[in-house]
């Protein structure tokens, strides 16, 4: 079976880095940011060979799993029409000291997930990526079954769109761990105990 296509908006360190090891790991990988196709071309030529450019709307439409890693705080910016029936990976934090108060995201009792899933109502997220420093999601892969393989979690209320984006950590150097529902996804936000920290499978 082919591997989906991945697409990332965002071509900040956390973007370029999934788009790296996506393409690393034989992934078909498009990338995008609010600048357009034409500001990526030396970081293509340079840091993400193989990878191709292109507008927002053209990344989403021509990719199976979109990658949102844009400051959250931009997340309307996104036209929720083009998300119908994908999987769209959360990779974005809700911070305020960087991003300002945004109210709905000050609400406890709903994840800022939660939010994007209802913003994009008919898209399939998956909360991950977003708990692993970039450089780390370069420095600490390891091939499936080394026992000191770092262990990644997500979360999310689709089955299906769950097992793709797990096949996908795993391709990166990753145990994927599964946490359950979107809404779990509260458990590895910032100033959380799984946040930025160092876990294997077994000790979640």
């Amino acid at each position: 079976m082919p591997k989906p296509k991945i697409g990332v908006i965002g071509s900040g360190r956390l973007g370029t880095a999934i788009a790296r090891q996506g393409s690393k790991a034989g992934y078909e990988v498009r990338i995008a940011n609010s600048r357009g196709p034409e500001s990526l071309g030396l970081m293509l030529s340079v840091l993400l060979p193989g990878v191709v450019a292109g507008t927002v709307d053209e990344v989403i439409g021509q990719s199976d799993v979109i990658v949102l890693a844009i400051p959250l705080n931009q997340y309307k910016t996104l036209k929720p029409e083009l998300f119908a029936e994908k999987i769209v990976i959360d990779a974005m934090n809700y911070w305020p000291p960087t991003e300002g108060a945004i109210e709905e995201f000050m609400n406890e009792n709903v994840t800022s997930s939660e939010y994007i899933q209802q913003y994009l109502k008919n898209a399939r997220v998956v909360k991950t990526l977003n708990h692993i420093a970039y450089n780390e999601l370069e420095q600490h892969h390891l091939s499936a079954g080394d026992p000191k393989r770092r262990a990644m979690v997500l979360a999310g209320d689709d089955r299906t769109a769950k097992t793709v984006v797990s096949e996908l950590i795993d391709a990166i150097g990753f145990d994927p761990v599964d946490l359950g529902e979107l809404k779990n996804g509260r458990k590895f936000q910032p100033d959380t105990k799984l946040f930025n920290a160092r876990y294997l499978a077994n000790d979640l």
